[in-house]
């Protein structure tokens, strides 16, 4: 699946959806509410399983398993990045009227890092085979790392980049829509643009390992790409959409987690025990539905009940 005008056919679908997005039902600045979001996030959703269908009926069903399963890997390590942006809008105190902007821009940047991080990766496991181990280390180095510590030491503002920024532009008084504003004759940063700063280096952080990850299951550049973007487009409303109720779900970063733990040791014993894509999605499904089971279990047996 590496045609030229696969790539581009699909680049220019995901752009227009992201204009159609910012300039046609999102224009004015708001918070989206319930509904509009799970609206979206369906959108995203229908039209990403539409997308692994058409895989299916012209390319086989290997590469649409491989595509879903990369997919549903992304999409559970997305939960992380909703979390990541609940701290960094209350450490700045975004309006959520303002946030829609902010994860716009801030997954368009993203999906600029993924496809410069994938075109890396295949680059490098292209020429160097063996870096696929070094890649399986790392995720099972992470994945521990995230099981023993979770998010405990992420702290917006401590990040370099933030400092940088502050040193070297002037900032606003007032919490403006927009990154840049004049103040006083002179060009001035706001909240919202510093807050984009933590975002775009955070997620490099995060495609570190979710780019590795998804190579553990496909060697295809076009399908590991693809996986990353279809659920990076819909990881705005489904902050909307779960922001509320993320804090439920305790068990999650263990069932991300192991999810990592797994596709690393995958990488690391596939010259002497292969794993077919089918094992592999029902083993990252399990371990996903699991924990999700276990935290609304938990959450349930947490609620104290009237006497």
């Amino acid at each position: 699946m590496d045609s030229p005008e696969l790539w581009i056919g699909f680049n220019l679908c995901v752009l227009a959806m992201l204009a159609l997005d910012l300039y046609g039902f999102n224009r004015h600045a708001h918070a989206l509410s319930l509904r509009e979001a799970a609206a979206w996030s369906m959108v995203w959703v229908t039209l990403s399983l539409g997308f692994n269908y058409w895989i299916l009926r012209v390319h086989g069903v290997t590469p649409a398993l491989e595509f879903f399963t990369g997919y549903l890997i992304e999409k559970s390590l997305s939960m992380d990045n909703i979390l990541v942006f609940l701290l960094v809008f209350r450490a700045f105190g975004i309006e959520p009227r303002f946030q829609h902007r902010v994860l716009f821009w801030g997954v368009l940047g993203a999906l600029a890092l993924r496809g410069l991080l994938i075109a890396l990766g295949a680059a490098l496991i292209h020429q160097f085979a063996w870096i696929l181990y070094i890649f399986g280390a790392f995720l099972v180095y992470v994945g521990l790392h995230l099981l023993i510590r979770g998010h405990k030491d992420f702290e917006p503002q401590r990040n370099p980049l933030l400092a940088w920024a502050r040193r070297h532009f002037p900032m606003a008084e007032s919490q403006e829509a927009h990154f840049l504003v004049s103040e006083r004759g002179r060009r001035t940063i706001t909240r919202l643009f510093l807050a984009l700063v933590v975002i775009e280096s955070t997620d490099l952080l995060f495609a570190l390992d979710s780019v590795p990850a998804v190579f553990g299951i496909t060697r295809d550049p076009f399908l590991v790409y693809s996986s990353n973007v279809c659920a990076i487009l819909g990881l705005r409303a489904f902050y909307f959409l779960l922001a509320g109720v993320l804090p439920l779900f305790r068990y999650l970063d263990a069932g991300v987690s192991s999810v990592l733990i797994f596709v690393g040791a995958k990488m690391l014993a596939d010259p002497w025990i292969h794993v077919p894509t089918y094992i592999s999605l029902a083993v990252v499904g399990g371990l996903l539905g699991t924990a999700m089971a276990a935290s609304l279990f938990s959450a349930r047996t947490a609620r104290p009940t009237n006497t």
